[in-house]
């Protein structure tokens, strides 16, 4: 397994084609969830793959902090085939250390889909409001606080 860190303008056209496909087959395919996935967002984040065997199997997208202070992760998406390995997970701590790293210890937020709030409650995220609907999910507003001394990335 390869984890590689990279702006959108360093992601190769094939790349960027796996991340497309890749968040396709799960956001709009798996979940029949029909929406905009490019949202004009991708060029400002920094995008970590997850590569096995050649094919890109996880992926999340991460942006700076905001004016609240506060780094944001997206798009976490780990491929079918891919699952319960626990690459979830590794993909998660990877997208939280560098966050920390680049932007130093602030809180990190998310739009967690509700049936993983578990999954992102174990990582120390937190719910931090009431529950809504987004594209026909039930998602959790959730926020990891900020750490008190930033983790160094895992190998």
């Amino acid at each position: 397994m390869t984890w590689r860190w990279l702006s959108f303008e360093a992601l190769e056209l094939s790349q960027l084609y796996q991340v497309v496909q890749l968040r396709e087959a799960v956001f709009v395919v798996e979940q029949e969830c029909a929406y905009l996935d490019a949202d004009g967002r991708d060029r400002g984040a920094h995008h970590l793959l997850g590569v096995r065997d050649g094919a890109l199997v996880a992926y999340l997208r991460a942006f700076a902090p905001g004016a609240d202070g506060e780094a944001c992760l997206g798009r976490v998406v780990v491929a079918a085939s891919a699952r319960g390995i626990g690459l979830g997970s590794q993909l998660m701590r990877r997208g939280m250390a560098h966050a920390w790293q680049t932007w130093g210890p602030c809180p990190i937020h998310l739009s967690a889909q509700a049936h993983l709030a578990a999954f992102y409650g174990a990582l120390g995220y937190e719910i931090t409001g009431e529950g809504y609907l987004e594209d026909g999910i039930p998602h959790l507003p959730m926020a990891c606080p900020a750490p008190d001394r930033v983790p160094e990335i895992p190998p």
